[in-house]
This record gives structure tokens, C-alpha cells and sequence, in this order.
């Protein structure tokens, strides 16, 4: 049964449960007679079945005997206390209609028998299909449980690494600052190299400004020369190598201008001969023309 109940169990249901449940081997006569003695070995193989002795019985009967005078002559009595307390805790646990007595160990009756019977094989029925329907979850545990175990090893181990770790740290940490300093002088002196090439750059730079404009300079200079030496090839090709040359040169020059201007007042005289020519012989016509 998934859900608990406790309805009255005939006496074959009950015999076929403790049967199935290897609890006991009883016969439907026994219930319909119960003795106290078999009773009482029932119901502690049901119990015994359930484990629901949270502590060892023994001990259990032993710690109370002790507290007796004669505890060999109360052992059973004992015992039989002990398992009325545990049913009677149990039937009221599961509200069952009639509550648990001494005397239904004592001297049991048939009906109430199969009542509690009936409430503890149900109640039994019920509790192991639960521990059924949580067995895998208890194996999960299990596997959880194996899994944290080891966690705890791994964190363990990790944790002594660690501190070896942080012990070869302290040893080695001298050494640490030693270069950590090093390399701190070694930042100084680059940024100092670096602050040096820039100067060095920038000289560079400048070099190079003066070396385009002293290259500029060059050029002009350069065409200059080759202004020079052309002019001075002109000119030497008018210098007079024979100054007798240059004489017969200027009287040629100075003859010939001579003549220019010989011929020069020739045509002038002519262009005035010509022009008062012209003026008579328009005087004359303008006065044919007017007395004609």
C-alpha cells in the first residue's frame, strides 16, 4: 500500500503478510487462539523486522536491571515492559481506534490481536514502500556523501599545497624583492634611454633640416656656377683675341657709317629737292586751275 491505513486485516492477510515479509511463520489457528508467549515473540519480530529499536535491547534491559535487587528473576519482566511500550507508542503513533494494553500481551484477545496486527503489518506495508520510493534517494546520499568525502580529501590535499606553497613563497620572497628591485632600476634606466633617444630624434630631426636647406644652398649654388661658367664662356668668346682685328673691325664700322650718313643727306637733299619741286608744281596747278 503507497498510502497508510489501518483497515482490519483478515487472518489469512495477515499470515501471508508476515509470511512474505519473512517475519514469521504463522498459522490463522494461532491467531484465533493467541497464546502470550507466541504473542509476545510476534510482536518482537515485527519490531525486530521495522528496527524500530533505535538503541541494543540488551543494553537496554540490562541498564534497568541493574536497578533491581534481584534482576534474574525480573529479566523477562523486563523485556515483556519494554516491548508493551514500544507497541503501545506505536499503535497511538498511528491512531489506532482501541489503545495498547498489558493485559493484550498478557492475555490477548483474538479481535484486539488482529487489530493491532492489522495497524502494525499496514503501517509496516507503508513504511517499506516509502523506504522503497527513497531508496534511490539514499543511494544518491550514498554517492553524495562518497563525493563529498573525497571533496574533503581533495580540499585537504589542496590546502597542504597551499601551504607549501606559501612557504616556498616566504623563502623565495627575498629573492623576490631582490629582483623586483632590479627590475624597478632597469624601468629607470629604460625611461632614461627612452628621454635619450627622443633628444637623439629630435637632434636627428634638426640635422636633417639643416642638411635639406644646406642641400638647397648646394643647388642654387651649383646653378649659379653653371650660370657663371656660361656667362664667362659668352663672354670670353667676345673678347678680341688681335687688337689689329679690332682696329680694321672699327674702321670698316666707321667707314661704312660714313657712308650711312653720306647717304643719309643725299636722300634728304633729294626728299627736298622732290618737295619743293612738288610745291611749284602745285602752285601752278592751283593757278591754271583758278583762272581756267
Amino acid at each position: 500500500m503507497s498510502k497508510y491505513e489501518y483497515p482490519r486485516l483478515p487472518r489469512h492477510e495477515i499470515t501471508a503478510v508476515l509470511a512474505e515479509s519473512q517475519i514469521a511463520a504463522v498459522s490463522e489457528a494461532d491467531l484465533l487462539h493467541p497464546d502470550p508467549d507466541f504473542i509476545c515473540n510476534l510482536y518482537t519480530h515485527i519490531f525486530l523486522d521495522m528496527d524500530s529499536q533505535q538503541e541494543d535491547q540488551g543494553q537496554m534491559e540490562f541498564g534497568a536491571l541493574e536497578q533491581l535487587e534481584n534482576p534474574d528473576y525480573h529479566a523477562h519482566s523486563v523485556q515483556v515492559m519494554n516491548l508493551y511500550n514500544k507497541i503501545r507508542q506505536l499503535i497511538a503513533a498511528v491512531n489506532c481506534p482501541k489503545g495498547f494494553t498489558p493485559k493484550d500481551l498478557i492475555k490477548p484477545e483474538p479481535d484486539r490481536t488482529e487489530l493491532f496486527l492489522s495497524a502494525l503489518l499496514n503501517f509496516h506495508l507503508h513504511r517499506n514502500t516509502k523506504l522503497d520510493l527513497l531508496k534511490p534517494i539514499g543511494d544518491d546520499l550514498d554517492i553524495l556523501e562518497d563525493r563529498r568525502l573525497a571533496a574533503e580529501a581533495r580540499m585537504a590535499q589542496l590546502n597542504a599545497e597551499i601551504a607549501e606553497c606559501e612557504e616556498l613563497r616566504e623563502r623565495e620572497l627575498p629573492l623576490v624583492q631582490e629582483v623586483n628591485s632590479k627590475v624597478k632600476e632597469l624601468h629607470q634606466t629604460v625611461s632614461g634611454l627612452n628621454k635619450h633617444q627622443m633628444t637623439l630624434k629630435t637632434s636627428m630631426n634638426q640635422v636633417r633640416e639643416k642638411a635639406k636647406e644646406l642641400d638647397v644652398q648646394i643647388s642654387n649654388a651649383e646653378f649659379a656656377l653653371v650660370q657663371s661658367v656660361q656667362e664667362n664662356a659668352n663672354l670670353r668668346s667676345k673678347i678680341v683675341q688681335s687688337p689689329d682685328k679690332l682696329q680694321r673691325a672699327l674702321e670698316e664700322k666707321k667707314s661704312v657709317l660714313i657712308e650711312t650718313k653720306n647717304a643719309e643727306r643725299t636722300a634728304m637733299q633729294s626728299y627736298q629737292d622732290k618737295t619743293t619741286t612738288f610745291e611749284a608744281y602745285d602752285k601752278v596747278f592751283f593757278f591754271f586751275f583758278f583762272f581756267y
